[in-house]
């Protein structure tokens, strides 16, 4: 039987109950199976192959037709991972695992044989190793753009939420019709008490969009892997520029909640005060996530098992060598030949070489600094393998963000970019000033909330979460989630153009707190590293006063709503749609529920702060002029393009500032603006909000593409 392309979305059936063998039907009401060739069965199967297709055959069913290769490529490493084990991208043992199957899965020359192969592999790898590399295989195949990966809470769930929930579902699923299934609560405190300080930030830290943005991130820009892949444009430096915005974001959240910023965590050697329990299952390796207890240290790692050790004088070898290349100015190549660490690429070097990545300069001088902490913080509880245990969530890419003790490593490695950043000569006023361009007003609207003011509230939305509990009856069954929400807002900007010629602007709009711990108003230098990002988009200024008017709604940092909280049966874009295509790398970005900080119910002085910078100083010759992609570009690039914005990311707050400039007023240049705001946070859930199907990237604007100006004739 022929491959027929239309048919490339069943591949998708490869996701379904990972843990669950192909033999067995997939979707809904069990009608779909891959006609396996018997070659194709694990061993266990093989002599097992008629009584099993005689049990799982059921009639009307649809048989997706599976090619059988005639020349397998060799996956003995990929098959080496135990299929019951745990999986860790930072461990390299298990990576490279991963990259043995996916640059056997890049190099199939066909769809079918793509999907073949990857039913091939299904039930011989371990599922998590899987997953990861057939969803960066797919994100990366032309061949595949058009297929929307479906969400990862839907396929492990158990990586997002409390144990205790499966043991509900699983009675609700088998005693249960599936229309009279209810959702099942995910208490909102399931993982610690008030008792523990930081539990206050923990809606924060345990956010199902929060943890699936980081998992989306390291998918589209692994740091190991075929070269095609993992060399992408400014790589390094959205590494460090994403991560700097976690950092500035959680701390806006400390300050929300009467907490200190974050504290660096760059001597190794200290207690960590910060225990954590994350209540989350390992079901595949049938174990639980080991804890950090209070005040535990850090030791020398010796894993036989995972095949690998290093001692913590080893992270401190290799940054004080990165220092040392800070302070020279360049980096040593394996060939002893200095590269310098310039305006241009310096930070995008660093990067790649702080993390590490394939791009790094020389990994054998400079190490594994990023990768290797987190490891030493995942195995602290059993650093020599004496007890068993496996790595506790810093080990994951997908729970990391969870750990308290995430955010204290990340501002260890971002002071490491910071340092490189305060070696750079601070920006000139030509190079902050568009001449003849003069911001005359800026305010936030939002209905219903009085002006200038950003409304914060809790909501509860639903995922469906049957694709991933294995070997229970079929049909939906929901998890409800409690998480931050904030009214939909507005930005109104008055640009004043006075050329007399049309002209083409950047809009960037900032938001950081205002006041510091003790209640003072911060200096320019402690406040510059608290800008969150808000937006960035292109717009036309005729040669007349402007009234900008921008949606939260249409952010190029976020993913809509219904990204993070979608079903990919009934929010999927049309067939053969731009949007359709756009799915997959569109689900990396910033959870849109998450863009405003939680504030305080008296309001969290903040200052909103607007930039309407020069296009023909900001654009990129890009590699494509439509890009299928961009609409979540400030934190995760574009699609097979380069990075949309010619400046530094985190412009202008990205060095220090200029003599002179001791506060925020005293930075402005007239193409700026400051609006004094406050965040007021009601502590209230609202209903579950519905999902908006129709909803999708090909109503917002690209990068590239100028937002239309309301009103752009009318005389302010």
């Amino acid at each position: 039987m022929s491959f027929n392309p239309s048919d490339k979305k069943n591949i998708l059936y490869l996701f379904d109950r990972p843990n669950e063998p192909l033999v067995v039907g997939k979707g809904d009401d069990l009608k779909v199976r891959f006609s396996v060739p018997a070659d194709y069965l694990p061993e266990r199967y093989k002599p097992l192959a008629d009584d099993l297709e005689n049990r799982f055959s059921i009639g009307n069913q649809n048989n997706i037709p599976v090619k059988e290769l005639a020349n397998l490529p060799d996956l003995n490493e990929a098959f080496s991972l135990d299929r019951r084990g745990s999986f860790s991208l930072f461990i390299p043992q298990h990576r490279d695992c991963a990259n043995n199957l996916i640059s056997a899965l890049m190099k199939q020359p066909s769809f079918e044989d793509f999907q073949s192969l990857g039913v091939y592999c299904r039930d011989r790898c371990n599922p998590y190793m899987y997953i990861y590399a057939l969803s960066v295989a797919m994100l990366h195949r032309p061949d595949c753009k058009e297929i929307p990966l479906p969400p990862f809470a839907e396929v492990l769930p158990e990586k997002f939420m409390d144990k205790s929930v499966f043991v509900r579902m699983r009675e609700e699923s088998n005693l249960v019709d599936p229309g009279s299934r209810i959702p099942l609560e995910i208490p909102k405190d399931y993982s610690a008490s008030d008792l523990d300080e930081e539990h206050r930030v923990a809606y924060f830290r345990e956010d199902v969009g929060i943890n699936l943005h980081h998992w989306h991130w390291h998918l589209v820009y692994p740091f190991e892997g075929p070269l095609n892949i993992v060399n992408k444009d400014r790589r390094g430096e959205l590494f460090y520029y994403m991560h700097q915005q976690v950092l500035a974001r959680y701390n806006a959240e400390r300050l929300s909640n009467k907490l200190l910023r974050t504290k660096k965590f760059n001597n190794l050697r200290e207690p960590i005060p910060e225990a954590y329990f994350s209540k989350l299952d390992n079901s595949n390796a049938s174990r639980t996530w080991p804890p950090r207890f209070k005040n535990v240290t850090l030791s020398d790692l010796n894993r036989d098992r995972e095949r690998f050790r290093f001692e913590l004088a080893d992270l401190d070898r290799w940054r004080d060598r990165i220092l040392q290349a800070i302070q020279t100015g360049s980096v040593t190549t394996p060939k002893e030949t200095r590269v310098p660490l310039d305006i241009n690429k310096g930070i995008d070097i660093l990067g790649n070489m702080v993390e590490s990545s394939n791009l790094s300069i020389n990994k054998q001088l400079y190490g594994e600094l990023h990768n290797f902490g987190h490891l030493a913080i995942a195995f602290c509880h059993d650093p020599d393998n004496r007890y068993l245990e496996n790595f506790a969530v810093m080990g994951d890419s997908t729970t990391a963000m969870r750990d308290p003790i995430f955010y204290r490593w990340h501002e260890n490695i971002n002071d490491i970019f910071m340092l490189y950043k305060d070696t750079l000569p601070p920006y000139t006023i030509p190079e902050l000033t568009f001449n003849n361009i003069r911001i005359r007003n800026v305010e936030v609207s939002a209905a219903g909330i009085p002006k200038n003011e950003f409304s914060t509230f809790w909501q509860q939305s639903d995922i469906n979460l049957s694709r991933g509990l294995d070997f229970t009856p079929r049909g939906p069954i929901y998890a409800r989630f409690t998480h931050l929400q904030h009214a939909p807002f507005t930005v109104k900007i008055n640009v004043e153009n006075s050329t007399g010629q049309r002209l083409r602007g950047t809009v960037r709009i900032f938001l950081a707190p205002k006041f510091d711990e003790r209640n003072a108003q911060m200096s320019f230098r402690e406040q510059k590293n608290l800008f969150i990002e808000l937006d960035r988009f292109v717009v036309d200024l005729p040669e007349r006063n402007n009234l900008i008017e921008r949606s939260s709604l249409e952010s190029t940092v976020t993913i809509p709503f219904e990204y993070t909280f979608r079903d990919q049966d009934t929010n999927r874009p049309a067939e053969g749609s731009d949007a359709l295509a756009s799915f997959n790398f569109c689900g990396c970005g910033w959870p849109q529920h998450m863009l405003i900080p939680r504030g305080s119910p008296e309001g969290l002085p903040c200052q909103l702060f607007v930039m309407v910078s020069d296009y023909e100083q900001d654009k990129v010759d890009s590699a494509q002029s439509t890009p299928t992609c961009d609409n979540a570009s400030s934190y995760c690039g574009v699609r097979d393009s380069k990075y949309p914005d010619r400046r530094a990311m985190g412009f202008p707050f990205d060095r220090l500032p200029r003599d002179g400039a001791f506060n925020l007023a005293q930075f402005l240049t007239p193409n700026m603006a400051v609006l004094d705001t406050k965040i007021k946070f009601t502590d209230r859930i609202v209903a579950k909000r519905p999902l908006q199907a129709n909803r999708t990237t090909q109503n917002r604007p690209t990068q590239n593409q100028p937002t239309q100006n309301r009103n752009q004739n009318r005389r302010q």
